[in-house]
């Protein structure tokens, strides 16, 4: 047993999906690289605080 199924599209539909979608916004490269660095700066630098945190509570309470 066979299905054939034929789907057709009109010019009116897709007209009409094209124009109710927003556009889409793309950042540049070069924003994407800055938007990545400044986060991963971010991160080393709360890791690094976290790190101090927890080794200044562990070597203190070891005296």
């Amino acid at each position: 047993m066979a299905t054939n199924i034929t789907i057709t599209k009109s010019a009116d539909a897709k007209a009409a999906r094209s124009t109710s979608q927003t556009p889409v916004r793309k950042l540049p490269g070069w924003l994407w690289f800055i938007a990545l660095w400044c986060f991963g700066v971010g991160s080393a630098v709360s890791l690094g605080f976290a790190f101090k945190l927890l080794m200044n509570a562990t070597l203190f309470a070891v005296r």
